[in-house]
C-alpha cells in the first residue's frame, strides 16, 4: 500500500472514531463524519512547503507554526518561530486560545504528516477553522526546501522557477545544516533563523496530499 493511501486510511478511521464520540456539551461545534470525510478527501488542510517557506522568509505575521512533536524533538530541531504544542496536549484547556482564534493561520507539523493530521482532525472536530497541516511534514520540508534536487535536462519554466525559489529558500533557512529528520527523531542542534533574500514570485503550488 502506498504511503499516501495508508495515511488516507488512517485519517478516515480517525475521523469515524472521532465522529462516534458522544457530543461534548461544553464544546458544541462538532463536525459530522460526512463533513470530516469531505475535508479529508479534498485535502483542504494542507499547506505546501513552498508556501510556508515563502511566508517564513517574508516574516509573515499571519502564520503560527505549531510543532506537535515531543519537547525533545522540538529542542533538537524546529522551524523558525515555531511553538511546541505536543499532540497529547492538543486538547488541554491552556491551548484553547492558541488553537481557537481568528488572528493567525495555525500550521501544524510533525516529522511526517500523521501526527499533524491527527491534531488537525481533533481541532476541526471541535469546529476550529484556522488550522492547517504542513504537507509532508519535516521530512518533505528537508527534501524540497532545505535540500532541493535540481531538475533534469528537459524541464519547464515553472520547474525552473520552483527550483530557483527553493534554492533561495534553502540559503535563507539554513539548508545543509540538517542532514536527516527521522520518523522518531530530529537532526539539528538548533532551529536556523530565516534570512532576507530576494525571492521570485512563485506560481501557486498545486494542492493535494
Amino acid at each position: 500500500m502506498k504511503p499516501l493511501h495508508y495515511l488516507t486510511l488512517i485519517l478516515l478511521i480517525l475521523a469515524l472514531v472521532i465522529a462516534l464520540v458522544p457530543q461534548n456539551t461544553t464544546r458544541p461545534y462538532k463536525l459530522t463524519a460526512a463533513q470530516l470525510l469531505s475535508e479529508i478527501r479534498t485535502g483542504t488542510q494542507f499547506i505546501s512547503p513552498d508556501e510556508v517557506a515563502d511566508k517564513i522568509i517574508q516574516k509573515d505575521p499571519s502564520i503560527q507554526l505549531i510543532d506537535v512533536r515531543n519537547p525533545r524533538e522540538f529542542d533538537m530541531f524546529s522551524l523558525p518561530g515555531a511553538i511546541n504544542v505536543p499532540l497529547q496536549d492538543i486538547l488541554s484547556e491552556g491551548n484553547t486560545d492558541i488553537l481557537n482564534q481568528g488572528t493567525r493561520m495555525n500550521i501544524f507539523y510533525s516529522n511526517g504528516s500523521t501526527e499533524a493530521n491527527e491534531a488537525w482532525l481533533l481541532t476541526r472536530q471541535l469546529g476550529y477553522q484556522n488550522n492547517y497541516v504542513l504537507q509532508g511534514g519535516l521530512n518533505f520540508w528537508l527534501e524540497t526546501i532545505l535540500n532541493p534536487t535540481k531538475p533534469g535536462s528537459v524541464i519547464s519554466n515553472d520547474e525552473i522557477a520552483r527550483y530557483d525559489f527553493r534554492k533561495a529558500a534553502s540559503m535563507a533557512l539554513g539548508g545543509g545544516s540538517v542532514s536527516a529528520i527521522a520518523p522518531a527523531s530530529a537532526g539539528s542542534a538548533s532551529a536556523p533563523k530565516p534570512g532576507v533574500v530576494p525571492v521570485k514570485k512563485k506560481k501557486k503550488a498545486s494542492g493535494g496530499c
